[in-house]
């Protein structure tokens, strides 16, 4: 696995836990955002892997759709998650007006988890292990 690869991974898990103790502070809004962040490190270490690399979050979305979801690489579930977790950064990042639930929030924790766990089952599958 390339270093940055293992960077991006490590970020997501810190990531993951940022938004953990941000819900535990009653701030949804910046959770959902740091769950998406773990969501999207977790995108860009998959495509770092093939060699890719973005400089605009549309591009990442795009190519981890393009590369990983519609090639069933890994389940397209991911690529909703993530376009749905986008939507929800955008809401908690540019709304003044809380609207971001906090059983959301828990889920889109519980997904940005399992995204990550999935993506490291896949490197590890394919070889691509540290």
């Amino acid at each position: 696995m390339k270093e940055t690869t293992q960077q991006l991974f490590d970020r997501a898990v810190d990531t993951i836990e940022a938004a953990e103790i941000l819900l535990t502070n009653d701030k949804a809004e910046i959770a959902a955002g740091r769950a998406y962040y773990a969501m999207f490190y977790v995108a860009e270490a998959l495509l770092n892997e093939m060699g890719f690399q973005f400089g605009k979050h549309g591009n990442v979305l795009a190519a981890y759709g393009q590369h990983f979801a519609k090639t069933r690489e890994l389940d397209p579930k991911f690529h909703r998650w993530l376009l749905t977790a986008f939507d929800q950064r955008q809401i908690g990042d540019y709304s003044f007006v809380p609207s971001i639930e906090v059983d959301v929030v828990v889920h889109m924790i519980h997904q940005a988890q399992e995204f990550l766990e999935a993506a490291r089952a896949y490197l590890t599958s394919k070889n691509f292990s540290p």
